[in-house]
């Protein structure tokens, strides 16, 4: 596990964002929220202020990041959906007080409490979560394609293509390294150059 790079990933959907707070999952896993302050710096920046966390609300978090990743990947590959995962999605979509309100913008914000609470937060994002697995959204769940990833993300472009949780991430490293790999001169070639100057002894 690695802890060095505390950059969070964020994307239009909750839910899966929140899942991104655990990267690289098929390698040097990455905990973007080690502590509960890393928890209400997340939050915040998604739009659901809380003043206070617990250790023990950091749990309740993690567990239900894990459960909405089980659950949106089993529906990435068509599976059924876990029901331990169903279970926390559900629990923490009950246990907490949040109501959505329309600006006078046309936005939706919602508001917590009061007080906020981290529960209240949880509720949301497990909302959010229930509305995509659902299939009340118009998308599609899929997987990324980097084998060190396999993030499960949701899909809203118009072909329902992507391939990347994040073309700026998974999706620029994957193309590096596959340009990487046409460009490297073979083993065979070097090998064969070698023996030619060998051949030829020296001048």
């Amino acid at each position: 596990m690695s802890e060095g790079r505390l950059d969070f990933r964020l994307g239009a959907i909750l839910a899966t964002s929140f899942t991104g707070t655990l990267s690289e999952r098929q390698g040097d896993w990455i905990e973007r929220i080690p502590t509960p302050d890393r928890l209400l710096a997340w939050l915040s920046i998604s739009g659901l202020d809380v003043e206070t966390c617990t250790d023990d609300e950091l749990d309740l978090a993690r567990e239900l990041r894990e459960a909405i990743h089980l659950a949106a990947t089993a529906a990435a590959l068509g599976d059924p959906l876990p029901a331990s995962a169903l279970t926390t999605i559900n629990d923490r979509s009950r246990a907490g007080h949040a109501a959505p309100v329309l600006l006078g913008s046309g936005e939706r914000e919602w508001v917590l409490g009061p007080p906020a609470t981290v529960a209240d937060a949880l509720s949301v994002i497990a909302a959010d979560a229930i509305s995509i697995l659902s299939g009340e959204r118009g998308g599609r769940l899929a997987l990324c394609a980097s084998p060190t990833c396999r993030a499960a993300f949701f899909d809203t472009s118009r072909s329902r293509s992507r391939r990347w949780c994040d073309m700026n991430t998974c999706g620029n490293r994957e193309k590096k390294a596959r340009f990487k790999a046409r460009h490297r001169p073979s083993s065979g070639a070097g090998t064969a150059a070698s023996g030619a100057d060998t051949a030829a002894g020296p001048r």
